[in-house]
């Protein structure tokens, strides 16, 4: 009974991201969603309180997933900053290329959908931040980089690949995600650089005359 539930649920949680990226949010309905994956509006009500139940668990799953992806990819070059955070990038777009229905719902349906996703969605931005941040401390501590001057600095990078990735999902531009790539990465080595160029500041300022 668990395991058709659990595959029940996948097929909900599919079916949502495409009734969602293909109506938008506001018009989408419980009925659209078990329509779409072929069961019966009952079903749907067996996993989900709602729609906005449905959005937010699926934002929940799917969010983890793609931080998983990320930590994967960066612990797979644990001695080279420069290359791990490209993977970090890559990673990051390469999921949401995967997934486009997916992509469009969680990041952008997913505003639209009440109090409690938009809290979720603040929640989780935070968590990709504190994993930035936590990657660039321990690069700091050994010395490899210089340490971004503070968690609002990792929340930027996270906020602004989310709204380019987003914009590119709504409009098309620039014309695939992997063009975010370079834009993205100009982003987080320019931080770092003011980062080092900042301590480098403060050294020589501190030194003896």
């Amino acid at each position: 009974m668990e395991v058709r539930k659990d595959r029940q649920r996948q097929r909900l949680f599919s079916a949502a991201s495409a009734v969602f990226a293909r109506m938008g949010y506001a018009d989408a309905t419980a009925e659209a969603i078990a329509r779409e994956a072929g069961m019966s509006k009952a079903t749907f009500y067996v996993h989900f309180d709602n729609k906005e139940d449905c959005i937010v668990a699926l934002f929940d799953v799917s969010s983890h997933a793609v931080l998983s992806g990320l930590r994967e990819a960066v612990g797979a070059l644990p001695d080279d900053p420069p290359t791990r955070y490209r993977a970090a990038v890559a990673a990051f777009l390469n999921a949401l290329a995967a997934f486009p229905n997916e992509s469009q719902t969680l990041l952008v349906e997913i505003i639209g959908a009440g109090p409690k996703a938009i809290e979720r969605r603040d929640r989780v931005l935070a968590a990709f931040a504190g994993f930035i941040d936590e990657i660039n401390e321990a690069d700091a501590a050994r010395g490899l980089v210089a340490r971004i001057p503070s968690f609002e600095d990792a929340f930027t990078i996270v906020g602004a690949t989310v709204e380019l990735a987003s914009r590119q999902l709504r409009t098309g531009r620039p014309d695939t995600l992997a063009d975010l790539e370079p834009v993205i990465e100009r982003l987080v080595f320019g931080m770092l650089e003011a980062a080092a160029a900042a301590a480098a500041s403060e050294a020589a300022a501190a030194a003896p005359a």
